[in-house]
């Protein structure tokens, strides 16, 4: 488990606890400005030092208190940290006489991260990790991991791969940095805008986590959901972020984020769709949701995020499962596929047709599909299959289907999720 897995006791002090988002936030925050500060060809230096303060801070606070200012408390000690490692690590006085230059002393930046600083720190850091040099994966790794705090089985999870490519995607990466030593303080943002679709994804997968979550023990982490709506709006209000694409993407985050006080009973366990109380789904959400959404239509971008926002906003503003418009949803999906082809959006665009049309229209497309290994071995795939054949009479290939898609599930959650709804007979 990483520190920004770990949950300690709560304390009155200062009027924080100490909980995994506030941890996973500051993780971020202070990679982003201490490696603008010492440079990245220091950012393992920086990331020792943030993961030694965070857990000086789980020790320190669980027994005399949260300080009057936890965020100045912890980038104290990171950044003494990090001027600790470069002076015993360094071999030459000229080195050692860069990085005090660039590293300045604390009392210039005791609240570094309380202005716009803040916002440029983040978003210049997203985006230098999201350098086009570097393999897609291989970014996407590199953000996920430094910037966001994620541990190394979540990734994998996100990523459809295993934790040893993780690992090697993140070696690469940090090497690549080392060879171009970027020069994160001073590069324009403006410079970085081709990047921006890497950041997206980014942000994106940052949602994902918190909205069903590869923690063992959580099905949903709200904090993480609150973090990347946070980046996302920092980021749609930055002149270079401010695109179609960035607020229809906010607009997914809200829809759905519309929706997480429904999707859990008073157990803490997952709910279908169908099974949700509607009465429970944010109002505020969902106007700010259509708010971005309408803000997305101006111009002539269509993007992935435009439909998946357009197929949240018709699962929002259904009055019912019964009454959900599936043939709009089909249609979007298919919109989906155009824009951003992908053997998962076919399948959930079955998914779509079998509740407007019946199962066996949703089985006919899936019978034309190949799908990759990494989408065949995975439970979603097994579980719409399973789930349409057994609606669709095919009680032995169902049954197949039901014991992979349980094989395979990634928490306990999630397979009492898929034990409930694939025994359940349409």
């Amino acid at each position: 488990m990483t520190l920004t897995e770990s949950r300690g006791p709560s304390t009155p002090t200062g009027g924080f606890g100490l909980v995994e988002h506030f941890f996973r936030r500051e993780y971020g925050r202070l990679v982003a400005v201490l490696t603008r500060k010492a440079g990245l060809r220091h950012i393992d230096v920086v990331e020792d030092a943030v993961q030694d303060a965070l857990l000086a801070a789980l020790a320190a606070w669980t027994t005399r208190g949260v300080p009057e200012d936890p965020s100045a408390w912890i980038y104290r000690v990171a950044y003494n940290n990090v001027m600790g490692d470069l002076r015993r690590t360094s071999r030459r006085r000229r080195i050692l006489r860069k990085a005090v230059e660039v590293v300045a002393p604390w009392d210039q930046f005791a609240t570094p991260l309380s202005t716009s600083e803040e916002t440029d720190d983040m978003l210049r850091m997203l985006f230098i990790s999201c350098d086009d040099v570097i393999p897609r994966e291989s970014r996407l790794v590199f953000a996920l991991k430094t910037l966001c705090g994620f541990s190394i089985a979540e990734i994998a999870l996100r990523l459809f791969t295993s934790e040893a490519n993780v690992y090697k995607r993140l070696g690469r990466a940090r090497d690549r940095f080392r060879e171009i030593l970027p020069d994160i303080e001073t590069a324009p943002l403006e410079v970085l805008k081709s990047r921006l679709s890497s950041v997206h994804a980014v942000l994106y997968l940052l949602f994902n986590e918190g909205y069903l979550s590869a923690h063992a023990e959580r099905a949903i982490r709200r904090e993480l959901c609150d973090e990347a709506v946070r980046l996302t709006t920092l980021l749609a209000q930055h002149p270079v972020g401010a695109v179609p694409e960035t607020f229809a993407l906010l607009a997914l985050m809200h829809l759905h984020a519309a929706r997480l006080d429904g999707r859990r009973d008073g157990m803490g366990d997952l709910l279908l769709l169908e099974e949700q109380d509607r009465s429970l789904w944010d109002r505020e959400e969902m106007r700010l949701g259509a708010e971005w959404l309408e803000r997305a239509a101006g111009g002539d971008v269509f993007s992935r995020f435009h439909a998946e926002a357009g197929i949240a906003a018709e699962h929002c503003f259904a009055p019912s499962f019964e009454e959900t418009r599936w043939g709009e949803i089909a249609d979007l999906y298919a919109m989906l596929e155009r824009v951003d082809p992908s053997p998962l959006h076919t399948m959930n665009r079955a998914v779509a047709v079998a509740e407007w049309q019946g199962p066996g229209a949703g089985l006919a497309l899936l019978q034309a599909l190949t799908p990759p290994p990494w989408l065949s071995d995975s439970y979603l795939w097994n579980a719409v299959q399973s789930d349409l054949h057994r609606r669709a009479g095919n009680v032995d290939i169902a049954q197949r289907h039901s014991e992979r898609a349980l094989a395979s599930a990634p928490t306990e959650a999630v397979r009492e999720l898929l034990r409930r709804r694939l025994t359940t007979v349409a």
